[in-house]
């Protein structure tokens, strides 16, 4: 499930790869999974592939590998921008699970591609939290992000 996307096949194919992502960091975080193993399973058997009759669409398999290797090699780094736009009391741990892989995945391309404009990152993650979240959650996604944005790319 996911939002419709106006656009080209390039831009939709970035978005498979942006939900593909989270699904793979999110599994990570569960399973464990390997780095390598990981990303060769969404490879394989995910990106672009029909489950249980839902037809996953073709991902920028290229943008997909680096979101997710990137989330992985700079999550202390990445972990920390976030943490400084919770709430006072608020921890990364108390976050649902999907959220933490959505923001992640959100302050990546914020903080490592530079050619990926701040409005398309924040905007497309927030698209992503309404395939998971209510309105409310959606909300949260955009304004996390978009501190992060003013922190990161001056």
């Amino acid at each position: 499930m996911s939002a419709p996307h106006k656009g080209s096949g390039r831009s939709k194919a970035r978005s498979a790869a942006r939900l593909g992502a989270v699904q793979a960091l999110y599994q990570r975080h569960m399973e464990k999974t390997a780095l390598a193993r990981l990303l060769d399973e969404f490879h394989q058997h995910r990106l672009g592939k029909e489950i249980e009759d839902d037809q996953y669409a073709d991902a920028e398999i290229d943008f997909f590998d680096d979101v997710v290797s990137g989330v992985v090699a700079r999550e202390d780094e990445i972990d920390g921008l976030l943490t400084a736009k919770l709430a006072q009391g608020w921890t990364l741990a108390r976050l649902d699970k999907t959220m933490l892989q959505i923001l992640r995945c959100g302050a990546y391309e914020l903080v490592a591609r530079a050619d990926v404009p701040v409005g398309t990152a924040i905007s497309e993650y927030v698209d992503v939290a309404h395939a998971f979240f209510d309105e409310r959650e959606a909300k949260f996604v955009n304004g996390v992000l978009d501190a992060v944005a003013k922190d990161v790319r001056a």
